[in-house]
């Protein structure tokens, strides 16, 4: 059985929260951030195509309620 590669917790002075290694083969933060806001112009164009489903009018006016 082969070892898989690991995180490993970095602390980081001063900070609050450790900071996790990146394991090869992953997106650092700055890809993943990246290839989220890709996805979010994609869906931005899609919408400004028109491309619309049945019940986006009813989701888009729906207000969560307030406990």
């Amino acid at each position: 059985m082969a070892e898989e590669p690991r995180q490993r917790v970095v602390r980081v002075a001063g900070a609050r929260r450790a900071r996790l290694t990146r394991v090869e083969g992953t997106l650092a933060d700055a890809d993943a951030e990246a290839t989220l806001r890709a996805d979010e112009d994609a869906r931005a164009a899609r919408g400004s195509t028109g491309e619309r489903g049945p019940n986006d009018e009813r989701l888009r006016r729906d207000v969560p309620p307030h406990w």
